[in-house]
């Protein structure tokens, strides 16, 4: 496939500056075949204006609610339907690309039929060169749901491509028909845990998710949602593995999750006590 197509979802609920600071880096990507939709969960910031107005060559979709994660990026995919990209790329808005962050992604899908999802080396914005993801960790006896490589300096074992347990929906590339034939995203999740949901899907039908480090992008963690830790992004966050765990385990690895919560929320709230505390 010479020169395939390419979309870039960005999803946008009140978040102008970062938005807009992500589209800043898109644009500067060096690919010749790839557009950017901007998904607006009916903002009330101005977003949609101060896009229309600076770029003026992007498309955006404005819904006429606030869909969440998986309802706006759905909505956003099934408007491609007349367009039909050979590659679609999820990324969040509070993020800047590398210039070179497509290809790496859309290699591997050109060159694997088993591959159905990649995912970049993700790092923290304001340290960029600490790790935010490199690769995707799932114990579904226990419930640890965890990133390789969070808060670690990025070395040479981080370079090494190759499966991983779940994609981030922080940012990921499918083919389009894959994520289509998926049915996208679970919109039952509240936020949290539907992208590790729809990589388990994909697992769950013995293809694979990739992970990509040629490919990279910089993640300012949590500002979309206001912080990074709070009462209420925790108990998201908890809901979310609930039905994750309900949907994937089995009845005995779900007994064994019940065993092990307790310790999963005191270790949250541990962690919320002491970043509080900073």
């Amino acid at each position: 496939m010479n020169n395939p197509s390419v979309t870039v979802i960005v999803l946008n609920w009140n978040g102008k500056d970062l938005t807009l600071e992500c589209l800043d880096s898109l644009n500067k990507v060096d690919y010749s075949n790839y557009n950017i939709l901007v998904v607006d969960n009916k903002s009330s910031d101005g977003s949609v204006e101060s896009i229309n107005k600076i770029y003026p060559d992007i498309s955006v979709l404005k819904l006429d609610n606030n869909y969440g994660y998986a309802g706006g990026n759905n909505r956003g995919f099934n408007s491609l339907k007349n367009d039909k990209p050979d590659f679609v790329i999820f990324l969040n808005n509070d993020t800047v690309v590398d210039k070179d962050f497509i290809n790496p992604l859309i290699n591997p899908l050109l060159t694997n039929k088993n591959i159905y999802q990649t995912v970049p080396k993700i790092y923290y914005q304001n340290n960029p060169k600490l790790i935010w993801y490199a690769g995707g960790n799932i114990n579904l006896w226990t419930g640890s749901v965890s990133h390789r490589g969070i808060r670690q300096y990025d070395n040479e074992k981080f370079n090494l491509e190759g499966i991983t347990k779940y994609a981030t929906g922080c940012c990921f590339c499918m083919r389009y028909d894959d994520f289509k034939n998926i049915e996208g995203f679970d919109e039952n999740f509240p936020m949290y845990s539907e992208d590790v949901d729809l990589s388990l899907s994909i697992r769950k039908k013995d293809f694979q998710v990739w992970y990509t480090p040629n490919s990279t992008i910089w993640h300012k963690v949590s500002a979309s949602i206001g912080g990074s830790f709070s009462f209420s992004k925790n108990k998201r966050k908890l809901k979310g593995l609930f039905l994750l765990f309900k949907k994937h385990a089995n009845p005995f690895q779900y007994i064994s999750i019940i065993l092990f919560m307790p310790f999963q929320i005191l270790y949250q709230f541990i962690k919320l006590a002491f970043t509080n505390k900073k």
